[in-house]
């Protein structure tokens, strides 16, 4: 038995990637502002059971959600995400 074996599946390099140009080009960010994408299994009442969490690691930092999982993320889901922000 494996006690450090981790069973959640490794992300999509290439969605997380485009997830982050996406997100760059959209809000018009300086390549030197940091960016996380995180794919979180939601605990909280009513969420469904997988969400995206976009970081952007400037002063002071932001985070938007996005109820879907990383691989299933489009363009069009983070133009609206943002325009409602």
């Amino acid at each position: 038995m494996n006690l450090f074996s981790q069973s959640r599946p490794k992300p999509n390099l290439a969605a997380l990637q485009q997830i982050k140009t996406w997100v760059y080009d959209l809000l018009k960010l300086d390549p030197d502002i940091g960016i996380s994408v995180s794919q979180l299994q939601c605990k909280e009442p009513c969420c469904p059971p997988i969400e995206t969490v976009i970081a952007i690691l400037s002063q002071p930092a932001q985070q938007y959600k996005i109820h879907k999982a990383l691989d299933d993320i489009e363009l069009d889901d983070l133009i609206r995400l943002f325009q409602t922000e």
